[in-house]
């Protein structure tokens, strides 16, 4: 607790002074998105970021606790696809006066959710496509455009998204998914900061094996 004041996820501006950082989770309005507690967006409109998430497509955007979204970040949901199976990739069955019922899901190109894990860094100007899962713990680098889905502690980047680099060795990143500090409360979490902000990996593991 800092300033004798405790974290609230249920507040917009969660940086005094400034309203270009905002909680997604008290700003969402569409049952079919999706956020957990301290997500951020440094931009403002969160739901004006996705894009074509029609109601008939059924789809949901799932962002997980404590994610860190970047100025920029694109959402595209699966009513972007048009159907590259038929003859035209023309949408008639949405365009008023055309003389076609909305096809069923089973001809549309529906990839499903698209689910951020949790403590995920996606960097500025990043375009996410519909049906990625990215895994908890990735940093997705600026202006990349993901069209995979992400492993866990994975750094990717680029056009389209490829992975650089785990952030992690194999041992400590399956320490991270069991012990999934973000479901902790909130006293625990303020007292594990110190284990979080370590960059020594070695300390951070043992740690992990005594608290698990």
């Amino acid at each position: 607790m800092r300033n004798n004041k405790t974290p609230d996820p249920n507040v917009v501006f969660p940086v005094e002074g400034f309203d270009t950082v905002t909680y997604v989770k008290p700003i969402i309005k569409r049952p079919n998105i999706i956020v957990g507690d301290f997500t951020y967006f440094s931009d403002t409109d969160f739901e004006s970021h996705v894009t074509h998430h029609y109601d008939f497509c059924g789809d949901k955007l799932i962002i997980g606790k404590f994610c860190q979204i970047g100025k920029g970040v694109e959402f595209i949901m699966n009513g972007a696809n048009h159907q590259m199976n038929a003859i035209s990739t023309f949408p008639f069955y949405i365009l008023e006066g055309w003389e076609q019922e909305v096809p069923p899901l089973s001809k549309m190109p529906i990839k499903g959710d698209t689910i951020v894990g949790n403590d995920v860094w996606i960097g500025q100007n990043v375009t996410i496509m519909p049906g990625v899962i990215i895994g908890d713990g990735a940093i997705i680098g600026a202006n990349s455009v993901v069209a995979k889905s992400v492993d866990p502690y994975t750094i990717v980047a680029g056009n389209p998204a490829k992975p650089i680099r785990k952030r992690f060795d194999d041992e400590l990143i399956e320490l991270m998914l069991k012990f999934k500090w973000w479901n902790k409360e909130i006293d625990e979490i303020n007292s594990l900061i110190p284990l979080l902000s370590d960059n020594d990996t070695n300390r951070v593991k043992q740690a992990l094996k005594e608290l698990l």
